[in-house]
């Protein structure tokens, strides 16, 4: 199968807003609000994929982070700080220093920006749930057990990179792990349990997994590998759902992609 990269082209949608949380450039989140806004919803914190690299942002998420804001949610499409090939960049402690922050604050600020859109809690605290792709389902699984947010409800990763060390051995994204991370799991073993999903506690919200079995970007076994560790584990709910499209159709909302399962997965917390 031909994996169809047009997403990756396509003029994004205008986010509604834009939330800055830290001063670096690429610290920041586009806001897409549901229009008209009719009862508070539960914020997604969204993470784009491109293997950690400086030339892949946020705009190909902009489409289904638009059909998830037009279904009714509150979605913040977030950038972090990614590694150039040519320099090594800021590296994997910046991207994770920056999921962290996002996680930390973007809640609060989204909330206090638009107090009428976001859910709470009774404590007060905005509803979220988490969702990446590709690389940036790693930063999401990575996020929802080691910095969740305080008002977290649930996780969804899409093509996610769920194993770094499977990924490294198959040398996926031309080496991107290794510029990423620094090395392969021998090199720098302990970068590798800080940041693998694979190496790391269940989350402890509902998780799923949606991964294609036509993926040729990151393999599905990946994902069944993941989700065959984690399963079973105290206080986990982690599900893996395999529809038959590749790598890219995952964050397409075209009506014939799996975006309705997706939607789905993302409402109702």
């Amino acid at each position: 199968m031909t994996e169809d990269r047009s997403i990756l082209s396509r003029p994004a949608p205008t986010p509604d807003l834009q939330v800055r949380y830290g001063g670096h450039p690429d610290q920041v989140g586009d806001v897409f609000l549901p229009s008209p806004l009719a009862a508070p919803a539960t914020l997604v914190l969204a993470w784009h994929g491109g293997f950690w690299e400086q030339r892949y942002d946020r705009s190909h998420l902009a489409p289904i982070a638009r059909a998830l804001a037009e279904a009714g949610q509150v979605v913040v499409s977030v950038e972090y700080r990614r590694v150039d090939r040519d320099d090594g960049g800021d590296g994997w402690q910046a991207t994770l220093d920056d999921v962290a922050a996002a996680c930390e604050q973007l809640p609060r600020l989204i909330a206090d920006a638009v107090p009428l859109a976001v859910a709470t809690h009774a404590d007060g605290e905005p509803r979220t749930l988490v969702i990446g792709h590709s690389a940036g389902g790693q930063l999401a699984l990575w996020a929802a057990t080691s910095c969740p947010p305080r008002g977290l409800v649930a996780a969804v990763a899409l093509a996610p990179v769920a194993d770094l060390a499977m990924a490294w051995q198959l040398g996926l994204g031309d080496g991107a792990v290794t510029a990423w991370l620094g090395g392969g799991p021998a090199d720098v073993p302990d970068r590798y349990a800080a940041s693998d999903p694979a190496a790391l506690p269940a989350p402890r919200v509902p998780t799923t997994v949606f991964h294609g079995r036509a993926d040729s970007v990151v393999p599905i076994e990946l994902s069944r590998r993941y989700v065959q560790r984690v399963q079973g584990a105290p206080g986990s709910s982690v599900q893996l759902v395999e529809p038959g499209c590749g790598h890219f159709e995952l964050i397409d909302p075209a009506p014939d992609h799996p975006f309705p399962l997706i939607r789905e997965k993302t409402s109702g917390f």
